[in-house]
């Protein structure tokens, strides 16, 4: 396959009359678009009823394609079932957590296990591989749409969910014990009393139970992903095959969901109102970074903000000048190798109507579609992007199954998960060095610098990889809510935080679930205070005060309120040959930029020392085996993520930016 940069679009040419067709490629090829995303959701037009195939409609659009030099990449129509196959087959319909079948709607609402719907599937998607593994311009498959981790309660799931647990377990008393059941008299006496975590008030449930329910149907969401990837493998074995995500409610582990598939697929909306604060984040560097590490290889943008988002909600603010190029271009940046823009034409029809595309309703190509053509002519010119790679020696480990517990079991008003990742990942992004986000059970030898927030379930492979990780001389960062649980998602009977309170030099004696309050923190580590804009300033907490008691560890910075007023906070430990902190509060963002560069600064990582407020600074890298000897390139992107105008210097360049401006420059 072509190593390039892609730019493209989506496009539903069903919904469309033909006359339309011939005019919005043309407009395609003038806009220097080279993919196209098709197929997603017509189902009922390739299979207008069981076993009656039509495929001239979809035969004719890509011919068009394919004479304008235009790839394809294609979709099975998994996602939205036609009405004939609910109506007959009404036992694929997902249930839900009353067992009860939910209304079917218009999309989804299948139960990924159900025999007869994977053997309809087989069906559809086999017909369409055959069809087009022999067109050059065919390039692959996206599977399905958007999938979530497979919360059915139906009997199909129900008896797969039992024999999961049988494999497991080995006997049902292992999964007592396991589970934690002698609790509101929870024991069962065989598996035949063991059941689906029924009932709509999940957190009432014994978190044990729903933890594993949801890994298995995240198991569920993988089998079914790989079940249609040895379809299309078989038949057409060099065709690229991915799946799109996004952060839903119910996330399978993006880790095995993409083990098989030839790379991840994101699909791309950041923020078109920006926060007026500067402590709330928004950036999505956060997002796309967390996407290239899943396989740490590079990724595509499968559905790129367009215009104006609605639908099922107000419609929000459009998108401001810059904004179409600059979040694409921020996407590259962070490792995207493909970039498809959702959609090229708004919809007169159906719910996601007033989703913008890049050209309105109005039918007549306007802002969004200069813009959109800059992007492309942009992008053409930095064809030598091609196979450049995003390399970091700074961490943040992702642990998918600590974000469902906390789910689960929220711990207080306003702390989240994901906020926790994002804070650690824009304090660094603030000081102008690149972060990898990964799985917790990745290796984590050749980083310099890895944060663990919120370790609150624990297994053992993490544990030792972050004591050997700082046994080597790693700088490893701690937070609050580490080692509470153990990996069935019980309470862990050892003062906090548990398994890593060697690592940290601490033991937790009490802790404060604050909420939205916040509190006073005073500074008292010189090394920390130091790397302030403005030393001596007030520094606040808020959500969770862990009350430390240092072992081994120093404290570096106290509370200045309540019951626990010069208790420690946040402390450093040595261990081995590195360093280890534990933060048992949250900080307020200067503090954690700050934090940013004491601990660069102690792994001997360069960063930059007044970096303007969301400026972002990444960099890809081009390997020497691919550039035959020749000099390697480094391409160093610089992103204006604001609505202002700014100018910074980096590396003795001035570069002045226009909001969401992106300069890409090579460094010698």
């Amino acid at each position: 396959m072509e190593e390039k940069l892609r730019t493209g679009v989506d496009y539903y040419p069903e919904h469309w009359d033909k006359s339309l067709w011939k005019s919005d490629v043309e407009l395609m090829k003038e806009a220097g678009v080279n993919i196209v995303r098709m197929a997603e959701f017509a189902w009922s037009r390739l299979e207008p009823s069981e076993g009656e195939y039509s495929f001239g409609w979809l035969d004719e659009i890509i011919s068009m394609f394919s004479d304008a030099g235009i790839e394809v990449f294609l979709c099975t129509p998994t996602s939205t079932p036609p009405q004939w196959l609910f109506e007959k087959y009404p036992e694929v319909i997902q249930a839900g957590s009353d067992g009860k079948r939910i209304p079917i709607g218009i999309r989804g609402h299948r139960c990924l296990n159900s025999p007869v719907y994977r053997s309809l599937s087989e069906k559809i998607i086999t017909k369409l591989v055959e069809r087009y593994r022999d067109n050059p311009s065919v390039i692959g498959y996206q599977i399905d749409n958007e999938l979530e981790a497979n919360h059915c309660y139906c009997s199909v799931c129900e008896e797969k969910y039992r024999e999961w647990a049988r494999q497991k377990f080995k006997s049902i008393e292992e999964l007592n014990r396991a589970y934690g059941n002698n609790v509101w008299s929870g024991e069962f006496s065989s598996f035949s009393q063991f059941k689906l975590p029924y009932g709509l008030h999940q957190s009432w449930l014994n978190p044990s139970h729903t933890l594993d329910f949801h890994r298995f149907a995240s198991d569920s969401t993988v089998d079914y992903v790989n079940f249609q990837l040895n379809i299309i493998k078989s038949i057409d074995k060099d065709a690229l095959v991915t799946t799109n995500n996004w952060l839903c409610e119910n996330m399978p582990c993006f880790y095995d969901l993409f083990e098989k598939l030839d790379f991840v697929s994101y699909d791309n909306y950041p923020p078109v109102k920006l926060p007026e604060d500067n402590e709330t984040l928004y950036s999505h560097a956060f997002h796309l970074d967390l996407m290239r590490g899943i396989k740490r290889k590079n990724f595509w943008i499968m559905e790129q903000l367009s215009g104006i988002t609605g639908g099922w909600a107000p419609m929000s603010q459009t998108v401001r000048p810059g904004m179409l190029k600059g979040y694409a271009l921020q996407a590259v940046a962070h490792g995207a190798d493909a970039v498809l823009h959702f959609r090229w034409r708004t919809a007169v029809s159906g719910a996601e109507m007033f989703w913008h595309g890049i050209i309105d309703h109005s039918n007549v190509p306007g802002r969004r579609f200069e813009e959109f053509k800059q992007l492309c002519s942009e992008i053409a010119r930095y064809s030598g992007l091609a196979g450049s790679q995003v390399k970091n020696n700074i961490a943040i480990l992702y642990s998918a199954e600590s974000e469902y517990a906390l789910k689960l079991q929220p711990q207080t008003e306003g702390m989240y998960y994901f906020g926790q990742l994002k804070s650690w990942h824009d304090a660094f992004t603030s000081i102008g060095t690149g972060v990898d986000i990964i799985s917790e059970k990745e290796d984590i030898s050749g980083y310099n610098i890895i944060i663990a927030p919120m370790m609150f379930i624990t297994n053992k492979e993490t544990m030792d990889n972050l004591y050997n990780a700082a046994a080597s001389g790693a700088v490893v960062i701690l937070t609050c809510r580490s080692g509470v649980k153990d990996s069935f998602n019980k309470c862990i009977m050892q003062p906090l935080p548990t398994v890593f309170a060697e690592l940290a030099g601490v033991n937790i004696s009490e802790y404060d679930p604050v909420g939205d309050r916040r509190l006073g923190l005073k500074i008292t580590s010189s090394e920390w205070e130091g790397h302030f804009k403005e030393p001596g300033q007030q520094h606040l907490c808020t959500q969770w005060c862990d009350l430390v008691e240092c072992k081994s560890a120093v404290p570096l910075a106290e509370y200045e309120e309540e019951f626990y007023k010069g208790v420690p906070a946040v402390t450093h430990n040595n261990y081995g040959s590195g360093n280890v902190y534990y933060i048992g509060t949250v900080l307020d963002r200067k503090s954690y930029v700050a934090f940013a560069k004491m601990a660069a600064q102690k792994s001997g990582i360069r960063y930059i020392e007044n970096l303007p407020f969301g400026i972002e600074v990444t960099y890809r890298y081009q390997s020497c085996l691919e550039a035959e000897n020749k000099e390697c390139k480094t391409w160093q992107f610089v992103f204006n993520n604001t609505l202002s105008k700014q100018e910074v210097t980096i590396n003795g360049k001035s570069i002045n930016l226009e909001p969401f401006g992106m300069d890409i420059s090579i460094l010698k």
